[in-house]
């Protein structure tokens, strides 16, 4: 248990499960009271409990992020609940359909760019509009990737959405950095989720996208989600407008055969 948020409000999107459960769960330990975001109910419920039995306050509050009526709405009943907003996690996403752009509809590009980027989108318009209320401040991380800083073949959408969030980041962060709001990004390469079981479970695939990481391995929830809680507490108060790459030796460069 850590008090690194002790006193604080914090609203995580895509908290039903992966990264954005394990960060809202350690929100809580850390000391805030949280609201978890998602579309799916049963595993936001669950999530609220498993904060609660950690000994936290939580509430789920059902969540379309491309939906600017239901998160001015999450954004409200936070405030309702809990009486303001100190710290958001915009972490909702979807990795899209990856394939080659010839062959890429222009549903599925609506969809992932609707998802990854327009939702953080809004989530920073309303997010950032009741912390000015406020005038205390705040502090924001949006979930963007490794392929928001590098291109990925056959993942166009998925990649152009995610270096849209780091632009976004920043633009956000230079508008509200007077306002002592704090706004950066959080770029993982794979991480052990729902997510990449479901792009990279072919054997080879796993095993060609292992070999990227110099680490040997891929990451936990649990690790991004201590960089996310470091990136929202006073301990990186000199932070704003900055990606985060948590990749496992990724971009160092190329990783050379054992």
């Amino acid at each position: 248990m850590t008090t690194d948020l002790e006193g604080k409000v914090a609203l995580v999107t895509g908290g039903t499960s992966g990264i954005g459960r394990e960060t809202a769960v350690l929100f809580a330990k850390a000391g805030a009271k949280v609201v978890v975001a998602g579309r799916r109910e049963s595993e936001g419920e669950e999530t609220v409990g498993m904060i609660r039995d950690a000994g936290g306050d939580a509430l789920f509050v059902q969540t379309d992020v491309t939906k600017s009526d239901q998160v001015a709405a999450l954004v409200e009943r936070t405030v309702e609940k809990f009486g303001r907003l100190d710290v958001a996690f915009n972490n909702a996403g979807s990795e899209g359909v990856w394939v080659p752009i010839i062959r890429q509809t222009e549903e599925a590009w609506d969809h992932t760019i609707n998802v990854n980027l327009k939702g953080v989108w809004i989530c920073l318009k309303y997010e950032i509009r009741q912390m000015l209320k406020q005038g205390t401040g705040g502090s924001i991380v949006n979930m963007s990737s490794i392929t928001g800083l590098v291109g990925a073949a056959n993942a166009a959408a998925y990649s152009a959405s995610k270096h849209g969030v780091i632009g976004l980041t920043k633009s956000a962060a230079l508008e509200t950095a007077r306002n002592g709001i704090r706004i950066n990004a959080v770029c993982p390469a794979a991480v052990e989720t729902s997510m990449a079981a479901r792009v990279f479970g072919a054997p080879q695939v796993h095993k060609y996208v292992l070999s990227c990481h110099p680490i040997g391995r891929f990451g936990k929830p649990a690790e991004i989600a201590a960089a996310v809680l470091w990136m929202c507490s006073d301990h990186s108060s000199f932070m704003t407008g900055q990606s985060l790459a948590l990749d496992g030796g990724f971009l160092a460069g190329q990783n050379s055969p054992s």
